[in-house]
């Protein structure tokens, strides 16, 4: 049997490629959003820097944007958004000095100047018109539904990771190490989907792809609550009323009543998810008067950060130093690390490198210079964002919203980190308002 090899592009191919790319750099924010998706294998949680394929297309987007500068072919950049994210260069420049391990710290610095500065600044830079609005709203979407598929067939089928002894959780392709991926790409899916749809609704939209976002959007409300994750449950909820009251506060009274009805018929009648889904949303209630273990570790390291912060309070301990004083901050009770199983990589345990909250993160690495550089760059973008009732302004608020949300009880780190950058791209390009962005029909 003849095995037919692929032609190996030619030249011609490559520059034409590089060419499109460079005419449109969204296409490489949108494959950053897409190759999230792509399985990473078994990886060390331990190690100090994991490199994905996304990692690499947002890298490759940067680096199309410094050529882009080079040539002059930028558009302006508002100053303000430039000292916002200058702050955040000049905190952990500061804190990466000031380190008690400043070699360690190295790296740190690197990954957040990437997630905070360099890849929104690009993005900000790629979206220069609605279609490259589209395309990297619509890759979020894309994502969404391939992990969302995976993820419904996972509990469907009882394969995915362990929740309370049974094989149901969904993780989509991410695997039990990186239990929250699947619902954080699920969520920014279904809000950039709602938003799509709710900006077809001004006269003149595609009727076609208003009712194709909503049926996603309906679609991707199942994989979202069996992956049982209470913290993307609470995000995305408040996301998606920000998104409805600012487009429409008569809609979101009518979705919140479709919403109910079809919770009831999947829950209460056919029984998707019925147990653990009902568990998990009572157990909410419970987090403050009977937390379970992972609440109970979660206060616990929350309140390691702010020992850590109290001992190292202007500056900060240093990026990645939280991991390295943890132990000796730490209460004896806190657990050495969390249970996770699944079908591929059986039983592991995950060891708890951080304090699972983004402010006291940065509160405990960077100290008060740090706090007050993020707090300026996420109220500027939020209140950026807060300007537009439609096209990228409406998904900015919900997307953005649902991060902030979801730093009260997360942090950076993992495959879907480099969404984050996107995420502040959009909202950053939000918030430079529409005079910086050309609107052409798609």
């Amino acid at each position: 049997m003849a095995l037919t090899l692929p032609a190996v592009p030619s030249p011609a191919s490559l520059r034409r490629t590089l060419a499109a790319a460079a005419d449109r750099p969204s296409l490489l924010a949108a494959a950053t959003v897409l190759l999230v998706c792509v399985p990473t294998g078994e990886k060390d949680v331990t190690a100090a820097v994991h490199v994905t394929a996304a990692d690499l297309a947002s890298l490759a987007l940067v680096a199309l944007t410094a050529l882009n500068l080079l040539r002059g072919r930028l558009p302006a950049v508002g100053r303000g958004t430039c000292v916002l994210f200058g702050g955040i260069v000049a905190a952990a420049a500061v804190a990466t000095v000031g380190s008690i391990d400043p070699a360690t710290s190295v790296t740190g610095f690197v990954r957040l100047t990437q997630v905070f500065v360099l890849v929104p600044a690009s993005v900000l830079c790629a979206l220069r018109d609605r279609t490259d609005q589209r395309l990297v709203l619509g890759s979020f979407v894309l994502a969404a539904l391939v992990e969302g598929a995976v993820g419904a067939h996972q509990y469907l089928t009882r394969t995915g990771a362990s929740y309370t002894g049974q094989p149901i959780r969904a993780v989509g392709t991410f695997g039990a190490l990186d239990v929250m991926a699947m619902s954080t790409v699920v969520s920014y899916g279904l809000l950039a989907a709602l938003a799509l749809a709710l900006g077809e609704r001004r006269p003149g939209g595609d009727a076609r792809l208003r009712r194709a976002m909503f049926a996603a959007a309906a679609f991707l409300a199942f994989p979202l609550a069996v992956s049982f994750s209470r913290g993307s449950w609470i995000a995305t909820g408040v996301a998606a009323t920000a998104l409805l009251l600012r487009a429409d506060a008569r809609l979101l009274v009518r979705s919140a009543v479709l919403g109910l009805a079809a919770a009831v018929v999947l829950v209460g009648g056919i029984g998707l998810g019925a147990s653990g889904v009902t568990a998990r949303i009572s157990s909410i209630g419970s987090v403050s008067a009977a937390p379970d273990q992972s609440v109970s570790d979660r206060y616990d390291l929350w309140s390691t950060a702010g020992r850590i912060w109290q001992d190292h309070p202007v500056h900060g301990a240093g990026p990645k130093a939280f991991q390295q004083l943890r132990d000796s901050h730490a209460p004896l009770r806190l657990s050495s690390g969390s249970d996770t199983s699944d079908s591929t990589g059986g039983f592991q345990r995950e060891p708890l490198l951080s304090p699972h909250n983004m402010y006291l993160l940065v509160l405990s690495e960077q100290g008060l210079i740090g706090i007050t550089a993020y707090a300026a760059l996420f109220l500027g973008l939020l209140l950026g964002c807060l300007r537009s009732r439609a096209g990228i302004g409406l998904a900015a608020l919900a997307l953005l919203t649902w991060q902030l949300i979801d730093f009260l009880y997360a942090d950076i780190g993992g495959t879907t980190t480099v969404l984050t950058s996107i995420v502040f791209g959009l909202a950053a390009r939000s918030a430079a308002g529409s005079a910086a962005v050309r609107e052409v029909n798609p």
